[in-house]
């Protein structure tokens, strides 16, 4: 199939390029060149706009930071919809808010064009080994027919119902992560502070009931917060956008707005850049502890 993909950062650059690997002509765009240079080296085309891959495909994906983003690809002046044909596939990959997935495939509907939901879920070593799971919601007929193309970049793919579902699962994935990572951190900080070695929390912990959640512990004592594959500032956007999902269904959600806080302090102090775990300066901070770093031999080099 010829192909057309929005947005090769770290996420869509190894997606991308599984779907060369597959066969598939690839046509690419991204607001900054550079990032689809490999790409391109491999045979890609290069498009000069969101509206000039629409000219030339008939399915295309986007991977994009975040809504603002995602509106402006697709229902933008020169975006994908002022050149989409009926029947034409657009897939967003991207984490979203719910609104506004809504809203943008109620603007696909009345082009007939159909736009399908489908964030992913394993991150940039999922997309680099080609393992991602596919959260695609839409049209069934129409995540059917890309189905081949989800293959060529993960190794499994769920049919979630309607537009929206796949962005509120993801979302509820993410919380679940970025959320109980805190209380993880806090719970470090509290044992730093009252003189515990953290190596030694660290074996206490793995052989007691909180063994299944201590997964980050490696990289938080270790403090490897650089060089991030999910940075800090994208953390936060994806618990300020489960938070307005909340707010728009009336879900109360106290514990994710206590840590979407601590997330904005960070950011607020310079920390968007670091691992989503840079948290814990946040939290030592507020404790005027420093808690030991100690470098486990367990997990990769960076999150």
């Amino acid at each position: 199939m010829r192909v057309g993909f929005i947005g090769t950062g770290h996420m869509g650059n190894p997606m991308a390029g599984h779907l060369i690997d597959g066969g598939h002509e690839l046509v690419v765009y991204d607001e900054r060149p550079s990032v689809t240079e490999n790409l391109i080296e491999r045979g890609a085309s290069w498009a000069d706009s969101s509206a000039a891959i629409a000219d030339t495909c008939r399915i295309v994906f986007t991977s994009l930071p975040g809504p603002a983003q995602i509106d402006a690809v697709i229902r933008g002046d020169d975006g994908l919809l002022r050149a989409a044909r009926p029947g034409d596939i657009h897939v967003d990959l991207s984490s979203n808010s719910v609104a506004m997935v809504r809203q943008i495939a109620a603007s696909a509907s009345e082009n007939h064009v159909h736009y399908l939901d489908s964030p992913v879920t394993g991150g940039v070593p999922g997309a680099e080994k080609g393992t991602l799971s596919f959260l695609a919601s839409g049209d069934q007929s129409a995540v059917d027919t890309v189905r081949p193309l989800f293959e060529c970049m993960g190794d499994q793919v769920f049919y979630l119902g309607e537009a929206g579902n796949g962005c509120i699962i993801k979302l509820v994935n993410n919380i679940i992560v970025l959320c109980t990572g805190q209380l993880m951190q806090e719970g470090i900080v509290l044992a730093a502070k009252a003189g515990v070695d953290p190596e030694l929390l660290d074996q206490v912990l793995r052989a007691s009931t909180a063994r299944p959640f201590i997964g980050l512990m490696p990289y938080v004592l270790g403090r490897r917060f650089d060089n991030p594959s999910f940075t800090l500032a994208l953390a936060e956007k994806d618990v300020r956008l489960a938070l307005e999902s909340a707010t728009d269904l009336s879900v109360p959600m106290p514990l994710t707005a206590a840590a979407h806080q601590t997330y904005r302090q960070a950011l607020d102090a310079g920390l968007g850049d670091k691992s989503f775990i840079a948290t814990l300066q946040t939290l030592e901070t507020a404790a005027q502890v420093a808690v030991p770093i100690r470098q486990l031999d367990r997990g990769r080099d960076r999150l």
